[in-house]
């Protein structure tokens, strides 16, 4: 098959947006298990499971939306709605992703647990699509449900818990990015004049803001609050995951300045367009990175 066919088929399945799947390491990461060969391996190959469900996902919506999506600025250049995919393709496509994912589960993992978290996120993504997108709040907690699933399942698959701190961080950041996307989609959409339909109906720009900022605020909290918990893998005397704190919020402030720009704020987009933001990321990662695990090679 020709590369010129082939790609429309991987641009369907989004393979940029990949990296939100990348939450299933922060068990793993944040329980001290990350050089661990074995539980990195098998979190490393669950990953592709997530993503092959994640990219069905998005293979069922574009399905769904072909005829919005053909006369939306930006959707329009969809592989479906361009056209570059015919339908009977993306829904060949979608099975073939669902089997890949559960067997590539199956093979990395005997928790029934992990097979139904995958399942789970598909029917509620399928929910989503057909009806709950245009129900208001309902949407975003979907959105929140997805973030969570992906942070359970890299849990059950080392077979670890979250942390109470953690749970509570990704669900009010997972909530501030969804509010921050349905703000912008609305803002877009009163600049340009455009009329205001299905769920961003029910929402005002006031609402979204309060809330954003109310749940941007509950997730640096949450954060502080994990970061002087106790890790028993990885003792931590000196508690020098709390000194991360001023860098998170740095983070959050450089990624809310970024959406007030009115972009459609997309965290992923949002996230790979900034080289700023990149860096105050990695910046991140290395810091913990060096201050949990630094203390097992030094």
């Amino acid at each position: 098959m020709a590369f010129s066919k082939i790609f429309p088929l991987i641009r369907l399945c989004r393979p940029k947006h990949w990296l939100k799947n990348a939450l299933v390491f922060a068990p793993l990461i944040f329980s001290g298990h990350l050089f661990d060969p074995e539980s990195f391996l098998i979190v490393f190959i669950g990953w592709w499971a997530f993503n092959f469900m994640a990219s069905s996902v998005y293979v069922f919506n574009d399905l769904n939306d072909i005829e919005t999506d053909k006369i939306h600025e930006i959707k329009k250049t969809r592989p479906i709605a361009a056209g570059q995919v015919r339908p009977k393709t993306a829904k060949i496509l979608f099975l073939i992703l669902i089997c890949a994912s559960l067997f590539i589960n199956r093979c990395v993992s005997n928790v029934c647990a992990t097979t139904a978290l995958l399942l789970t996120y598909l029917v509620l993504n399928i929910v989503y699509s057909l009806k709950a997108k245009q129900i208001p709040l309902l949407d975003i907690a979907i959105l929140v449900f997805g973030f969570l699933i992906r942070i359970f399942y890299g849990a059950f698959l080392i077979e670890t818990t979250v942390s109470v701190w953690l749970y509570l961080t990704v669900t009010t950041m997972a909530a501030y990015l969804g509010l921050g996307k349905r703000r912008n989609e609305l803002l877009k959409r009163i600049d340009n004049n455009h009329e205001i339909n299905g769920v961003l109906k029910f929402y005002t720009p006031e609402f979204l803001d309060k809330n954003m900022y109310m749940c941007l605020t509950l997730t640096i909290a949450f954060y502080a609050l994990w970061a002087i918990s106790p890790i028993p893998v990885l003792p931590d005397p000196s508690n020098a995951r709390v000194w991360s704190v001023p860098l998170v919020l740095l983070i959050c402030m450089r990624y809310s300045l970024l959406i007030e720009s009115k972009t459609y704020a997309d965290p992923v987009d949002v996230l790979t367009s900034d080289k700023i933001l990149i860096l105050l990321v990695l910046g991140y990662g290395l810091y913990m990175a060096f201050f949990m695990y630094g203390s097992l090679f030094f």
